[in-house]
């Protein structure tokens, strides 16, 4: 009796032992290739909006994190000096073409009056005339070139936002000084929010280019639909030159080596009215089988 049940105690002890190895095994197996990630980020194109032309800003229309459309102006830059410029390239367009036509009148009566009697104008004379009046047509080019572009630094005296998108980070006020090229304030496209999951090496075979995804947030548990944009065919390498182009990422542990984490970029589908995308939100992405729904 004694031997069957250690023979009992025995079997149970193999039985629970196989089933932890196997539940371990499938386990590691789900861990290691199965097509998920919970290290995943949204993402979205970031303008850093500057402008065109320096000057101090006049009048601000935003304010932080205000929604604005394409084509809202933003700030403007003080128009006085622009308008000065403006007035000023116009008399010198109008100074010029008053010029054009006195040498053009010129050049027409020595023509006429080589016709008429060759002795009494030499031909010195007649090519003077013409060269002076291309000339003339030169400088009013020239005149209309500048007329141009001071209409255009008028323009871009309204800075207007290129894209439908949220102000952020806004820091700028009335009375600044704006520098042409160095950035006053940053919208978040909101055309623009995708998804980068970051997938071990192992489980990147099962990830292909237009697979849908399922995409949770971790911010309300929201989930969204997705598909695979594409993969990343390149990342940072420590120790190589790589003028900070590409994908640094960096090891959870330095000391062993750890499969390395891919970024791939997940298109997100129709997003719901009510939920709240912000660019640096964390997500859990799943791959979904085909034809069916996953439940992970």
């Amino acid at each position: 009796m004694a031997l069957v049940r250690q023979a009992i105690r025995v079997s149970v002890t193999l039985a629970v032992a196989a089933i932890a190895a196997v539940i371990g095994w499938k386990l590691w197996n789900v861990y290691m290739y199965e097509p998920w990630t919970r290290d995943a980020r949204v993402r979205a194109t970031i303008v850093n909006l500057a402008p065109d032309v320096s000057g101090l800003i006049s009048s601000l229309n935003v304010v932080d994190n205000q929604s604005v459309k394409k084509g809202d102006v933003l700030f403007v830059i003080e128009r006085d000096r622009f308008q000065a410029a403006l007035a000023q390239a116009q008399a010198l367009v109008e100074n010029k073409r008053a010029n054009l036509r006195l040498a053009n009148d010129n050049a027409r009566r020595n023509q006429e009056l080589a016709r008429a009697d060759s002795s009494a104008i030499t031909q010195v004379e007649i090519e003077t005339s013409q060269a002076t009046a291309a000339v003339a047509a030169a400088e009013l080019a020239q005149a209309e070139a500048a007329l141009t572009t001071a209409n255009i630094n008028l323009q871009r005296t309204e800075v207007r936002s290129p894209v439908n998108g949220f102000v952020t980070n806004l820091t700028a006020s009335v009375g600044d000084y704006a520098t042409t090229g160095t950035p006053v304030l940053a919208i978040i496209d909101s055309d623009s929010f995708y998804v980068y999951a970051y997938f071990m090496e192992t489980k990147l075979p099962a990830v292909r280019d237009g697979d849908l995804a399922r995409v949770e947030l971790m911010a309300g548990n929201v989930v969204l639909e997705g598909r695979v944009q594409g993969v990343s065919r390149g990342i940072a390498e420590a120790g190589v030159d790589n003028v900070g182009l590409l994908a640094n990422i960096n090891p959870n542990f330095t000391w062993v080596r750890l499969a390395q984490r891919v970024p791939v970029r997940i298109a997100l589908g129709k997003i719901p009215p009510d939920v709240r995308l912000i660019a640096g939100l964390t997500a859990t992405v799943t791959m979904m089988p085909s034809g069916g729904q996953s439940g992970k």
